[in-house]
């Protein structure tokens, strides 16, 4: 019997457990394979015990409508930086891929199959170079990959801040007020993009353009006739002033290597602000909401197609590879083209031209 080791790495997403599904779904028929998926990412593998869990036809039963992953996931740490707590309380990583790839030996995994994004797939790439027979599946709300059109899981991420535009539209008619509603997305201003054009915004900041506050005092202060009037703005978390940084913390817990984002939609307040904006000004942050809940069926869909892909890979031995979407086919790239560039807005972009077109501000 052969055994394909599947697991999800990094921040949760909607769709994720209908990938699990299709693996499953997809080697059911072969007859000589089973499917296994490790805990908590590659922590399953290293804790010891393991956490290994069957996933067969009675495990995945029903959950492709369900947001999370049934395996759980994680964002800290890894088999290159595994946290270790010194004798002064102070914490350390080290490197254990060798030893995982030894215990994967051990445990008679043929392949593995890591969903996950950015972060997840330079691991894959890692591990792929040390002679693990791996293969990548893109999972990411912030559409940050550029080797594939589209990520499950943002679509759905869209939908959700959509809908808070659309709510937050009509408290701020109700008492003539300023929202400004922080998105995810990290360094990429796709969420917020999509939601401004969807919902109707007024103002759309995002990360690959600084944003000068003038402009956007101007943008809001055009939306009030003798203090009657309201306005949206949508900020994605990575958003920055022109010669400013982006709003951030360290963060504290035990092997997360990335920066908090956080904080900008409530200092693009105070600008505005202080620089002579005197309406009623509230912010919101959806945070987390974005990652939860059931995934839309279209992001359904292409989590089962790339389930199904991916396991046919590892039938054809197309390891070192990533599954991608590239209208209208599922496809694979290297997973090395597949970490190489972010897919970032850029100026000349079609979106960029609609929110200008609209008369959506971009503080520029």
């Amino acid at each position: 019997m052969k055994r394909v080791l599947v697991l999800t790495g990094g921040g949760d997403c909607p769709g994720l457990n209908a990938v699990i599904r299709a693996i499953v779904k997809r080697a059911s028929q072969e007859k000589d394979w089973e499917v296994v998926g490790s805990i908590q990412a590659f922590n399953g593998v290293l804790w010891e015990p393991t956490e290994i869990k069957i996933l067969d036809s009675k495990a995945v039963k029903g959950i492709h409508y369900q947001g999370g992953t049934i395996i759980e996931t994680t964002n800290k740490g890894g088999p290159f930086a595994w946290p270790v707590k010194n004798n002064d309380g102070t914490w350390s990583s080290v490197d254990r891929s060798d030893e995982m790839i030894r215990k994967l030996q051990f445990m008679g995994i043929d392949a593995v199959i890591n969903i996950g994004g950015d972060g997840s797939q330079k691991i894959s790439q890692l591990l792929y170079e040390k002679g693990l027979n791996i293969i990548g599946v893109p999972k990411t709300i912030d559409n940050d990959l550029s080797a594939t059109d589209s990520t499950f899981g943002y679509q759905t991420a869209v939908e959700i801040a959509t809908d808070a535009v659309d709510k937050l539209v009509t408290t701020a008619a109700s008492h003539n007020r300023v929202f400004a509603m922080e998105v995810m997305g990290r360094y990429a201003g796709w969420i917020a993009m999509n939601a401004a054009v969807a919902g109707g915004a007024d103002v759309c900041l995002i990360p690959e353009i600084p944003y000068d506050i003038h402009k956007v005092l101007e943008k809001v202060q055009s939306r009030f006739v003798k203090d009657r009037g309201f306005a949206v703005m949508v900020v994605s978390e990575g958003a920055r002033p022109k010669n400013g940084k982006m709003s951030f913390t360290k963060n504290e817990e035990v092997g997360y290597e990335n920066l908090k984002l956080g904080g900008i939609s409530s200092q693009v307040l105070k600008e505005l602000k202080e620089a002579g904006c005197n309406a009623d000004m509230r912010n919101v942050m959806l945070g987390h909401l974005q990652r939860g809940g059931i995934p839309i069926a279209y992001d359904r869909v292409l989590a089962a197609q790339f389930g199904v892909k991916a396991f046919e890979m590892v039938l054809n031995k197309e390891f070192g590879r990533m599954v991608s979407y590239q209208h209208p086919e599922i496809t694979s790239v290297l997973l090395k083209e597949a970490i190489g560039r972010p897919n970032l807005v850029t100026l000349d972009n079609a979106l960029v031209k609609t929110c200008q077109g609209l008369g959506i501000s971009l503080g520029i």
